[in-house]
């Protein structure tokens, strides 16, 4: 590779990239059918279920994994399942995160549902749960009845344009106290939340979280996990619009010269690694403030309400144009991550408890959608 092939990438680090000859297809590199749900959402289903159903999908959710299964088999009821298959057993062994994304999952559809005059009763785990492993018993069944007097919600306004920002942010510009005040007012239980833009503490929790994602990074098995959901390249992305997605003429030229493959990514010796990291830790050391979301006890149900507390921040902050990114490195339960994970809790909840989410703030660039799968492939 000569010297012609390296240009330096805004936000730090020199990367090898493709030359003139791939300069061709950049203006076709949109993966626009792995996007197509973000334009379908509403639009595309007259259905009350399937439209809103059309927004819950595209909730935020662990390494967007998507891991629901839908069943509209009887008339005004949705049951949702989880997906087995789509679980993350190295970073979330008691698939806790991949509860919370139906907490997500489940407040979107109701704040959509709500937009169209439908009220959404629902019963969580109404044939009970495992509070160690999810399993093919349900998630939720929820029944829409229309209703006159059901209030539309003005988050609603936000969900397409809700983003989870893993961008570095403006190092120059504070997050106000009356916006962190707003995300947590929107929170059924205040008092289970906490917010912070002191300089001092977010000097403390840059270095805390700078030194999770490390840990999870340098841990072979939570390491490749995250890798194998790698997607790199429009014809990847929209093969499996999930995962961890890597989209643009600059990534495909990469790839095509195997500088940038998951063979690559996962040898500590490549630039290609050793330049992951610059670029995550470009992430964390940039956090402006942070917000916590935290329960007395740990069960499915509190797993759940974090969720929905969670993208209602997450909708907010959109609002606001204020950018968010959970980082769940400290807080995961397997062995190697117990200090920082006591750490975390001994900072932010000296009184016990869990804290189920965890995000840091601040001003980013929007860089769009992420990808998903349709929801006619979630329906069973």
């Amino acid at each position: 590779m000569n010297r012609r092939k390296f240009l330096t990438l805004i936000g730090g680090g020199t990367i090898l990239a493709a030359g003139t000859a791939f300069g061709g297809f950049a203006a076709t590199r949109t993966p626009s059918k792995a996007l197509q749900p973000w334009h379908d959402a509403g639009s595309a289903y007259s259905e009350p279920r399937r439209k809103a159903l059309s927004y819950a999908i595209l909730a935020p959710n662990p390494h967007n994994r998507q891991p629901w299964k839908i069943d509209l088999s009887q008339p005004d009821t949705i049951k949702i399942f989880v997906d087995t298959d789509r679980m993350l057993p190295a970073t979330d062994p008691f698939n806790r995160q991949i509860t919370i994304g139906f907490g997500c999952f489940l407040e979107v559809l109701r704040i959509a549902a709500a937009q169209d005059g439908y009220a959404v009763s629902e019963q969580l785990f109404p044939q009970g749960v495992d509070e160690k492993n999810l399993d093919d018993r349900p998630i939720a069944i929820l029944k829409f009845s229309k209703d006159d007097a059901v209030k539309k919600d003005p988050l609603f306004a936000h969900i397409l344009n809700r983003r989870s920002t893993k961008q570095p942010f403006d190092l120059n510009r504070r997050v106000p106290k009356g916006d962190l005040d707003a995300l947590r007012s929107t929170v059924s239980d205040k008092a289970n939340t906490g917010a912070t833009n002191d300089p001092d503490r977010v000097k403390q929790l840059r270095s805390l979280t700078s030194a999770a994602l490390l840990l999870e990074i340098e841990t072979p098995r939570t390491y490749r996990e995250s890798v194998e959901l790698f997607r790199i390249g429009k014809a990847e992305i929209e093969t499996n619009p999930d995962g961890i997605s890597f989209s643009g003429p600059l990534f495909e030229s990469l790839a095509l010269l195997g500088v940038f493959t998951k063979e690559a990514a996962i040898d500590p010796t490549s630039s290609g690694y050793k330049q992951g990291i610059t670029a995550e830790l470009a992430n964390t050391n940039s956090a402006m403030g942070y917000v916590w979301i935290t329960s007395k006890t740990n069960t499915r149900k509190d797993q759940i309400n974090a969720g929905r507390d969670y993208v209602r921040m997450n909708l907010v902050s959109t609002g606001q144009g204020l950018s968010i990114h959970p980082l769940s490195q400290a807080l995961q339960e397997y062995p190697e991550m117990d200090d920082h994970f006591k750490t975390i809790h001994k900072m932010l909840a000296p009184n016990g408890g869990t804290i189920q989410m965890f995000a840091r703030l601040g001003y980013g660039q929007d860089k769009g959608p992420k990808p998903r799968w349709g929801l006619t492939t979630k329906i069973l």
